[in-house]
């Protein structure tokens, strides 16, 4: 996809949504890959021994895997220069079925002299949002 121009953007524009699936196995080679090693994201028993209901994605394993929508969008991965969210709800990951982070992303602010656009994402899974003020700041060309 090109990189995008601050001319071909406006405020309300939505960035086409994403599904991300996430099985057991991919929390493991996170895991690995991250050296967060927790329980918590790959052991069934322990997680509910401390009292969540399954194993859970690990929060930066969401963070990173959904703003893909808006480095796409962008053009190119490094246009994304701001990136923050709060962390609302865990990413619960059955053993059957794993589970689905639904991405949705709308252009909230543009700032032309700057050529800078402020994306808002929504990001649920099961219907409940696991993600809140999830904010990225694109550079646009």
């Amino acid at each position: 996809m090109a990189i995008r121009k601050a001319t071909d953007v406006a405020v309300g524009e939505e960035l086409p949504g994403r599904t991300v699936h996430v099985e057991r196995a991919t929390l493991v080679q996170y895991a690995g890959a991250s050296l967060d090693r927790n329980p918590i994201h790959w052991d069934e028993r322990f997680a509910k021994s401390v009292g969540l209901p399954d194993v859970i994605a690990h929060g930066m394993f969401t963070m990173g895997s959904v703003v893909g929508v808006v480095s796409d969008w962008a053009g190119d991965a490094g246009r994304v220069v701001e990136y923050g969210v709060r962390f609302t709800k865990p990413v619960v990951v059955r053993y059957e079925g794993g589970a689905d982070i639904e991405v949705a992303a709308v252009v909230k602010k543009l700032d032309q002299e700057t050529r800078r656009a402020t994306v808002e994402l929504t990001v649920t899974c099961d219907g409940v949002k696991v993600l809140g003020r999830a904010l990225a700041v694109v550079a646009l060309d």
